[in-house]
């Protein structure tokens, strides 16, 4: 047993430098490859990786020749691979410490180069047919998370413009400066409270659409039930942006069909008189007509799934409902609602996360206004719509942007964490 076990040791110990530790267990082929990649990768520190990392964290020291925003993507690019290279090296110690006890059991060595890769084949086929996978994943995703982090700590703004200006690191200044400032402080405050209100309201309104309709869709009295499901499905079969600018029209003040025939439409009954409403240059308007219209954008897809939902809900527990003499609001309660619940929760819960951040309805609808709350920010914009204003306004606000995108992204995902487990929604168990 010590024999073996120091086996097992020195194959780890050996791999320190890649490829030795399959030499050790008499894997040469496998050996040449992991010293290769370990060779490649030395190069490429030497020749361009120590300067990556140099300049990384100097960010330049002569404008108009070092460009800080290139020398912060190369760095981040470099810590890359540099992660990629050591979750290598640790592949590597795993595989002589396995062959390694293989070894020792009298099992058989792949030695012969036909040996390995029939072995890749059988055991490492899934793993090479995901790796574009996680190429597409680093370079679409990782990557663009690393920059806007990074870029939260340094002080890229109008006056600090690379090439022209070189970047500093500031460490937490900006955050600072969102919740101290006053300007900052006064505006996040105003945008971060009506996103939270138009979050829960949008939201909240289409799900219960969608479950209201749903549930009388599903009723068996109602005739013609197929073709209330085509109407209900239209709002979702034309895209998004051509509903959105429809409904910004249908709302203009002077000349939308809101002002000049609904209205004029509902004045005709008795006893109501309604004056003309400034659905876009009042700010409390326009937040109620872009909490109607993501309501009217957003109930077809709950609609659907919903409505799926009801038909898998089993028949004899309305039945059994019946005899117990419940009533239709207690079956509602006991039986339908839960049974939704159970299925869609992490559905609606994604809802509402996607709404914190629903760029293009409150862009699209009124560019964010009427009116304006200081630093770029409209009446009626939220944090990501901010976020875009500060990076392509006259005056661009990088960092802070990036601060604020960070702290977008905490939130919707501690909320989201927080809801999932709560309401056990990947508890697959029952």
């Amino acid at each position: 047993m010590k024999v073996e076990t120091k086996k097992m040791n020195q194959a780890m110990l050996r791999s320190i430098i890649p490829g030795l530790g399959q030499f050790y267990n008499g894997q040469v082929i496998k050996g040449v490859y992991f010293f290769v990649v370990f060779l490649l990768f030395i190069g490429e520190m030497i020749l361009w990786g120590n300067r990556a990392f140099y300049n990384f964290f100097t960010l330049g020291s002569v404008p108009m020749v070092d460009h800080s925003l290139f020398l912060l993507v190369q760095g981040i690019l470099q810590m890359v691979f540099t992660v990629i290279f050591i979750l290598f090296w640790l592949i590597n110690l795993r595989d002589a410490k396995i062959v390694a006890e293989k070894k020792n059991a009298g099992e058989k060595i792949n030695t012969k180069l036909k040996d390995n890769l029939l072995d890749l084949y059988e055991n490492g086929f899934p793993y090479l047919l995901t790796i574009p996978a996680y190429i597409v994943m680093i370079v679409a995703i990782v990557l663009p998370v690393l920059v806007t982090l990074f870029m939260a700590f340094t002080n890229y703004d109008f006056k600090n413009i690379p090439p022209a200006n070189l970047l500093d690191w500031v460490g937490m200044q900006n955050f600072s400066n969102i919740f101290t400032l006053t300007s900052y402080k006064a505006t996040f405050g105003k945008v971060f409270s009506w996103t939270i209100i138009w979050t829960l309201l949008s939201t909240t309104l289409q799900i219960s659409i969608g479950i209201f309709l749903a549930i009388l869709c599903n009723q068996k009295f109602l005739k013609f039930r197929r073709i209330f499901g085509v109407v209900f499905l239209l709002p979702w079969a034309v895209p998004a942006f051509i509903t959105i600018m429809s409904f910004s029209n249908i709302f203009n003040d002077t000349a939308g069909a809101i002002n000049t025939q609904v209205i004029p439409l509902i004045n005709q009954l008795p006893f109501v008189e309604i004056g003309s409403i400034a659905w876009k240059t009042n700010p409390f308007w326009t937040k109620v007509a872009i909490i109607l219209v993501q309501g009217w954008v957003g109930f077809p897809y709950i609609y659907v799934m919903v409505t799926s939902i009801l038909q898998s809900i089993p028949e004899g527990l309305y039945e059994a409902a019946d005899i117990d003499g419940a009533n239709a609001f207690q079956k509602f309660k006991s039986i339908t609602l839960p049974s939704i619940f159970l299925v869609a929760a992490p559905t609606f819960i994604t809802q509402y996360t996607g709404n914190f951040n629903n760029f293009s309805l409150i862009y699209l609808f009124n560019n964010g206004g009427p009116g304006s709350l200081g630093n770029n920010a409209g009446s009626t914009d939220i944090l990501i719509s901010w976020i875009y204003k500060l990076t392509t306004g006259g005056s661009p606000q990088y960092a802070i942007a990036s601060a604020i995108t960070l702290i977008i992204s905490a939130i919707v995902i501690t909320i989201s964490l927080i809801a999932f487990k709560r309401t056990n929604a990947f508890n697959m168990e029952d």
